[in-house]
């Protein structure tokens, strides 16, 4: 399958799912690349040599979002944003970690 393919086949799949998750998918990016990062492999435990992944969600489940009061989640917000800009930067985790984000 090559990438086009992928991605209809990915949204074929969302439109079919039951309507009450297929309403409830608010706020969700569905993102398919041709192959995953080093980093991302490294940072998920894998081998880039030997393994790689298929799939992976990243972001606060939805259970856990309305736990956070609006305070704590502008800071959740800002932490996420400055964190992702340091990897922009070519920043790794420990890096980013010596740096409080």
């Amino acid at each position: 399958m090559d990438y086009q393919a992928i991605r209809k086949e990915v949204a074929r799949i969302v439109d079919r799912l039951p309507r009450q998750f297929r309403e409830q998918l608010r706020n969700v990016e569905f993102v398919v690349e041709e192959r995953p990062s080093h980093d991302l492999l490294r940072a998920e435990g894998l081998d880039p040599r030997h393994e790689t992944l298929y799939g992976i969600y990243q972001g606060v489940p939805l259970s856990d979002r309305s736990s956070l009061d609006p305070e704590e989640l502008h800071e959740e917000i800002r932490l996420t944003v400055l964190h992702e800009i340091a990897h922009y930067f070519g920043m790794d985790e420990e890096e980013i970690e010596d740096l409080g984000y």
